[in-house]
């Protein structure tokens, strides 16, 4: 009988795959990609992210395994946090919300300001979570 040395390692020219000697076997050499984005997902990603597994199971199961929905959840939540100081802003320009209101009329400014605020999560919600990708 021949004695062959085994390689300790090898790439199969079909599937582009590294192998690892471990013990009298080969096992692939397979490692989930980093994600592209790291951070904590806030409150619109994490809505869109209960969405996603109700309403659109296989964007999600296709991300998911893609190793991009965290990704994507991170540009979600920046995208709705920017439109909604940009929201807020402008409705409140445009209804003339001002610092002048803030300082003789508290009352009505805090009114005034958090329905602004409900609209313009209203807006966000309709538009970027609830909608299909």
């Amino acid at each position: 009988m021949e004695n062959k040395e085994l390689k300790e390692r090898f790439i199969d020219e079909t599937t582009g795959i590294e192998y690892i000697l471990q013990g009298d076997y080969y096992i692939p050499n397979i490692t989930i990609p980093k994600a592209r984005r790291t951070g904590i997902i806030g409150k619109y990603g994490r809505l869109k992210l209960n969405y996603m597994k109700k309403y659109q199971i296989p964007e999600y199961t296709e991300m998911l395994l893609d190793n991009e929905l965290k990704s994507y959840l991170l540009d979600i939540e920046d995208e709705c946090r920017e439109k909604f100081e940009f929201l807020i802003k402008q409705m409140a320009e445009k209804e003339n919300i001002t610092e002048e209101l803030k300082a003789n009329n508290q009352m009505e400014w805090v009114q005034k300001m958090n329905n602004i605020k409900n609209r313009a999560e209203e807006i966000i919600l309709n538009e970027t979570i609830y909608m299909k990708n």
